[in-house]
């Protein structure tokens, strides 16, 4: 059996922070998903290793027992042959647990301990032969406890087991965004297809996680289901850039309005139009806030961010006769007036 390096897997060190494995794992599952990779078996397959190794890595406890085994592997695979552990003693179908301090450090794991700590591999995450030997759940002859096929297996002794939590990216607009919505969505897991309508808050950013209690995979017995999490992924926009809750904006203004001062009028997300003032001698890519014109804070509908406008100061592109003429006057009077400071 092959020992996985699931640091490899995700391309990060052993060292690796939370946040940093989190974000190798966003990265690469979004490379290889099967959805942007149709028909592509060896992305399916690299797809299926990120999540193995995200399942472990991304647990404090699993990461544990994880660096615990990779040090110990090859006692691990001998007490799997011989049916006992290391420094002996351990009963077939039980596996050892590294305490710490050597020989006496190790004890048995039974499969009811290793079921509670890990649980068994969902339908929809077909785990390695060697994370099935580790981390999932075995039942008193070593072997992986069988679906009944109303569920995910139970524990040993058929102890109710709470279902797995699952997640999925839902791609919203900004305009979904910013004014909330609900989305009808088709899951299917154990085998069982359902449609769920769920609420997106207004104000939910990039990368922000929504939480719908209940609707993970279902749990055993009389165990509570586990959750659905969605991840939000906001599409650009064509005329609005986030920062936070802040919207930014550019805005084309004639020559003329940039230099004599003026309005201009200035979009915004919720379809309206909001009038700027332009004092004289506006410079060209000048930042102008205007206050509470940007996203709403989640579940504070009344507290909203800025929009700041970016001038673009628009060059005619032709000049009739008589424009020409102006131009021609302006620029004997500013050449004079450079003369007369010199």
């Amino acid at each position: 059996m092959e020992f996985k390096d699931y640091y490899a897997t995700l391309g990060v060190a052993k060292t690796a922070s939370a946040k940093d494995i989190k974000q190798a794992f966003r990265k690469l599952a979004r490379k290889h998903h099967p959805d942007v990779n149709p028909g592509d078996k060896v992305a399916e397959a690299t797809f299926k290793e990120i999540n193995e190794a995200n399942e472990v890595l991304g647990d404090p406890e699993k990461r544990k027992k994880y660096d615990e085994l990779g040090a110990n592997w090859r006692m691990y695979e001998q007490a799997q042959r011989q049916g006992g552990a290391p420094g002996g003693g351990a009963p077939f179908g039980e596996w050892t647990v590294n305490m710490g301090g050597g020989p006496g450090g190790f004890r048995a794991m039974t499969p009811e301990e290793m079921e509670e700590l890990f649980g068994g591999a969902g339908a929809e995450h077909p785990f390695s032969d060697f994370f099935t030997t580790f981390f999932g759940g075995v039942d008193q002859g070593g072997r992986r406890a069988a679906g009944t096929g109303h569920g995910p297996a139970r524990g040993r002794g058929g102890r109710p087991r709470k279902g797995r939590d699952i997640e999925h990216e839902l791609d919203l607009s900004l305009e979904e965004a910013f004014n909330g919505v609900t989305r009808r969505l088709a899951l299917k897991h154990d085998g069982h297809a359902r449609t769920v309508d769920v609420r997106i808050p207004a104000g939910v950013g990039d990368g922000s996680r929504v939480r719908v209690s209940g609707e993970g995979e279902r749990g055993t017995g009389s165990a509570a289901a586990g959750d659905l999490y969605l991840r939000i992924r906001l599409r650009p926009h064509p005329t609005f850039t986030r920062d936070g809750r802040d919207l930014k904006v550019r805005v084309g203004i004639p020559l003329t309005t940039a230099v004599l001062g003026g309005e201009a009028e200035v979009p915004t997300i919720d379809g309206r139009t909001v009038r700027l003032k332009v004092p004289q001698t506006t410079q060209n890519s000048q930042t102008f806030r205007l206050k509470g014109y940007g996203m709403p804070a989640v579940n504070q509908p009344g507290e909203r961010g800025d929009l700041y406008a970016t001038v673009d100061v628009q060059l005619p592109t032709a000049l009739s006769p008589e424009e020409h003429q102006h131009y021609e006057a302006l620029q004997k009077i500013a050449t004079g007036r450079s003369h007369s400071a010199a």
